[in-house]
């Protein structure tokens, strides 16, 4: 039997993240990782040179599904090749009829033995050996995983978790919460995409060497085809996002959206509400144009403006103004939108457009607003990518000094979620409890004078 672990043997399999993994021989290590970077591949490397060596009795695999499990059993057969000791795959083996528990067994000459277990918690009960817990954070019961899996240690055996985000409610979060707090002495290994990239996964992908300029376009091809930044952050940049502490949830979004909600303002037969915010250089200036039927609100335009010089900006946001429906308009007047507000008030009158200075009480006031139209369901907005996702990056943030503000993770959109703030902003231009006017006691050319422009 010859066992190949020389370093300079395994660098012609593995790439640097992937070594450090394997020489790192803690008892304990759990692995932050991106998907897709051979992880499960380098584990199965160390499972079978553990068997060959027989400082371990047995491995007892497990992962969130049936062909991932399949997957490592393959990676294991390689590697038994390439150390050259005699391994009988067993297929499917019953570990017990009675709780239907069923793993697949690879058998090495030496009597050890690998395991790669469905989810089910209880195939580690009553088990001893080295524990891996592959892509952990995804099992459907990983409390009761982690119960049936932690004793079959207790005499000095290998544990690994190795798993992608799935939120900052999981177990595995915790893990990681506490292991970077210093109350659990694990080992802790953390690869995002982009280090992967960094250390030659896409020169492996490709099969020659890469340039700078070759890996970056294929991160942000990936990025890219990831559709929302929720996927990207968490499968790939080991960042994971708690969904809870969203303040407009992807489900209550879903609720709102509508296809073919938009149409050309000219055919409207509703009162017209806009609210606009202003960017300049990074952020964006969004126009969002809402069209009022009884209690229901629908957006008709969505109108973004990139670096766009002000005077500009100014000339479309006049023709919305225009508008012969048009009865309130609210401008965000904080910083650079002063002027534009100040000289749209002067040009159509401060009854039609008002100015309003973003403070945290105000933009409290204003996604609140924004989210119990949402909860009601008496807005509606369109089908798109963008939107929903400047609409999901708000976060309500709770400061040290005690007070509540509501911003955008700058890690998570690009700008400051301007498109949720305009539609905050429309909203609260029809946020009057809608009414119709009936007036009696003049004639009707006195009346359209007197509510002219209003």
């Amino acid at each position: 039997m010859t066992i190949t672990t020389k370093k300079s043997k395994k660098t012609n399999f593995f790439l640097p993240y992937q070594m450090r993994w394997l020489d790192d021989n803690s008892k304990v290590k759990i692995w932050e990782k991106s998907r897709r970077i051979g992880a499960t591949y380098v584990q199965s490397y160390e499972d079978v040179k553990d068997c060959v060596k027989r400082t371990v009795p047995a491995v007892w695999f497990s992962s969130a599904d049936e062909s991932a499990a399949r997957e490592y059993i393959d990676y294991c057969k390689q590697w038994a090749t390439l150390f050259n000791i005699a391994a009988k795959d067993l297929g499917e083996q019953i570990l017990d009829k009675e709780k239907d528990i069923k793993a697949y067994v690879i058998q090495f000459s030496n009597g050890t033995k690998i395991h790669a277990l469905s989810s089910n918690p209880k195939g580690f009960r009553s088990k001893g050996g080295k524990v891996v817990l592959d892509e952990f954070a995804f099992h459907n019961n990983p409390e009761e995983l982690w119960k049936a899996a932690r004793p079959c240690i207790t005499w000095g055996y290998p544990l690994r978790i190795l798993s992608t985000h799935n939120g900052q409610s999981c177990l595995y979060y915790k893990f990681l919460d506490q292991v970077q707090k210093g109350k659990l002495k694990w080992s802790h290994h953390k690869t995002p995409i982009q280090l992967a990239v960094d250390e030659g996964l896409i020169d492996k992908i490709y099969g020659r060497p890469t340039t700078q300029e070759e890996r970056q376009a294929w991160l942000d091809e990936e990025c890219k085809n990831c559709f929302d930044d929720y996927t990207w952050f968490q499968e790939y940049c080991c960042i994971a996002i708690d969904e809870a502490c969203a303040f407009l949830p992807y489900e209550l979004i879903a609720t709102c959206e509508m296809q073919d909600v938009l149409k050309s303002l000219e055919t409207i037969r509703g009162d017209l509400y806009v609210g606009i915010d202003i960017g300049r250089r990074k952020d964006l200036t969004v126009i969002w144009c809402l069209e009022r039927l009884e209690n229901s609100k629908y957006t008709r335009k969505v109108k973004v403006l990139e670096k766009t010089p002000f005077h500009i900006q100014y000339e479309i946001v006049s023709e919305i103004l225009k508008h012969p429906k048009l009865r309130r308009c609210c401008i965000d007047s904080t910083g650079i939108g002063m002027q534009l507000a100040e000289t749209a008030q002067k040009d159509f009158g401060q009854y039609r457009v008002e100015a309003v200075m973003f403070t945290n009480r105000s933009k409290e006031e204003m996604a609140y607003n924004l989210r119990t139209n949402f909860e009601d369901k008496s807005v509606f907005i369109p089908n798109e990518h963008d939107i929903r996702e400047d609409l999901h990056s708000i976060r309500r943030i709770a400061t040290k000094a005690g007070n509540i503000r509501f911003d955008a993770d700058s890690s998570e959109v690009n700008g400051h979620a301007d498109r949720f703030w305009a539609l905050a902003l429309a909203l609260i231009a029809c946020s009057v409890p809608y009414s119709p006017v009936d007036i009696t006691t003049r004639k009707r050319y006195e009346t359209l004078k007197m509510t002219q422009n209003f």
